[in-house]
């Protein structure tokens, strides 16, 4: 998948009262942790203040018409030279490369350089580019100096001598980060407004960038933005560090011109076309998704964490499950299963695709990550996302701040501490044995999901343990389901362990909320598996 999953897809805690000393010294060091700078985050709030105090002005595009009929894969074609990087001659550890406006990319943005007590603004350069088949590169050349609509950092992350793409910047306020290893799938966002709650989704977009030139013996890449919308303005920073897991920080302010009805912070985006649990017909792949499901880690009012599993789906309609708390300590979109023999795909390599798990920086106070899934019909187009939705919003023209970290992850993964996790649910049960008669007259309306269990947590589970009774599943199911069995049992000599789990639906017009943890006795085992299945 090219960038055009970066580009926009179809057509309520007042945050600081209540932040924690913890966070203010966490943005504290972030802001002094560092040599003086001619330019720095303050100075990209204080535009982004300055500019919620005015109305809002719609940017207007202006692309040769050659460019703006380009086809996804005609802009694909374009290339940036990689001798002509910026910093490469200088032999510093990061370079940067441009990319143009054309096809989606309709609106520039300024990208410009920050070194010591200078300040210099990055021009688009006609020259730069390899333009591939396209007999002539005229059009490129009428944009002038303003034809930038995003850019890619670069860093050797898997060869020493070889530069690779860390993370990209392109379209609204997408952005996306690779570890070692690790191919492009699903994406970030600066900001979500509106995606869910109102008739109109709205994408904030970064207009201007400023990235501090890194010395030579750097190992982090800070990159700062300016984001502008109808509804809101902000100002981050992000502290890029490569490595076989990527992390980057980010340390944001937003200001809102007016209330919005979902403000969205921290989104994530990808795609869940099909797998196991719910297959898709004809399709020769067992799966095809960027990410598997939602995981969570929220704080319990009496101490500890409760981890949640929520695998995806590709619903036949939009639709939306939210989880509360008021102690978030964790989510993400994760891809667990790095197998290729789950995917089967020679293409698009899903085993290789990261997941991101997102940490805050202090308290965010209550609120919700909400999961909001729609309908896709190929492996091109996203149609997962995943946010925190805080309870209370800001006043128009009032600070809002908050900072997290971003862990983009492979083979290495944020797993439950000290417990089990899900490593894979499938739908489906084996026909009834003996004369056909009894296929043709079994009850279509009984539901089974096998859920696979693993984990150090698990596989030190001594053999006493098989006993019946001994693990157990604590299952629960909404009002729409009756369930009828429930069965566990150690699959593996090493120690994996599966819930067959049987209900009945009620109703095909309402969802289905199930719940199962395994349980010895007492003690957790598990995380929590929550599936959803949506109204038909």
């Amino acid at each position: 998948m090219g960038f055009s999953q970066l580009s926009p897809r179809r057509c309520s805690v007042h945050f600081l009262p209540v932040w924690t000393a913890a966070l203010f010294f966490s943005l504290a060091f972030l802001a002094t942790a560092r040599p003086a700078q001619a330019f720095g985050f303050e100075d990209v709030a204080g535009q982004a203040k300055a500019l919620a105090a005015k109305p809002y002005k719609a940017p207007v595009a202006h692309l040769p018409r050659e460019l703006a009929r380009i086809s996804v894969d005609e802009y694909a074609q374009v290339l940036y030279r990689p001798q002509r990087a910026v910093w490469l001659a200088d032999g510093l550890p990061f370079t940067l490369r441009f990319l143009p406006l054309g096809g989606m990319r309709t609106r520039p943005v300024a990208i410009r350089e920050v070194q010591g007590d200078s300040v210099r603004q990055f021009s688009f350069d006609p020259a730069d580019y390899d333009y591939g088949s396209r007999s002539s590169a005229a059009a490129w050349k009428s944009l002038g100096r303003n034809g930038l609509a995003g850019l890619q950092v670069l860093y050797p992350l898997n060869q020493p001598k070889y530069m690779d793409e860390v993370i990209s910047f392109l379209g609204a306020s997408y952005f996306r980060a690779l570890g070692a290893g690790q191919w492009y799938g699903l994406s970030a966002r600066g900001l979500g407004i509106d995606t869910v709650g109102a008739p109109r989704e709205e994408f904030p977009r970064f207009v201007s960038f400023w990235v501090e030139r890194p010395v030579r013996d750097a190992d982090t890449i800070t990159i700062y933005a300016l984001l502008d919308s109808a509804s809101a303005t902000g100002a981050y920073r992000f502290d890029v560090r490569p490595g076989r897991e990527t992390v980057v920080d980010v340390h944001a302010r937003l200001y809102l011109r007016k209330a919005v009805a979902t403000l969205e912070l921290a989104p994530l985006t990808s795609m869940f076309l099909q797998g196991p649990a719910q297959p898709l017909p004809g399709d020769d792949r067992p799966a095809a998704h960027d990410s598997s499901g939602l995981m969570l880690a929220l704080g319990k009012p009496q101490g500890g964490t409760e981890w949640v599993w929520r695998p995806l789906g590709n619903p036949p309609h939009p639709f939306s499950t939210s989880f509360a708390t008021s102690d978030l300590q964790g989510f993400g979109l994760m891809q667990r299963n790095r197998d290729f023999a789950h995917y089967q795909d020679t293409d698009y390599h899903y085993e290789k695709r990261p997941s991101c798990w997102i940490t805050p920086i202090g308290n965010w106070g209550p609120g919700r990550v909400q999961l909001y899934e729609w309908t896709t019909p190929n492996d091109d187009l996203d149609n997962i996302d995943a946010f925190w939705v805080p309870d209370h919003q800001p006043a128009p023209g009032q600070p809002l701040d908050f900072a997290y970290r971003m862990h983009w992850q492979g083979d290495r993964q944020q797993r439950p501490d000290q417990l089990g996790w899900v490593h894979q649910t499938r739908l489906g049960h084996r026909p009834p044995s003996g004369p056909p008669e009894n296929v043709w007259h079994q009850d279509r309306t009984v539901t089974q999901y096998t859920v696979d269990f693993d984990g150090p947590a698990l596989r030190r589970l001594p053999a006493a343990f098989d006993a019946p009774g001994e693990v157990t599943a604590v299952v629960s199911a909404n009002a729409n389901a009756k369930i009828l069995s429930s069965k566990v049992f150690r699959i593996s000599p090493d120690g994996a362990w599966r819930l067959t789990l049987r209900f009945r639906r009620l109703q095909t017009s309402q969802p289905v909320e199930l719940r199962a943890a395994l349980h010895h006795h007492n003690e957790i085992l598990s995380e929590t598996w929550a599936m959803v299945i949506p109204p038909q």
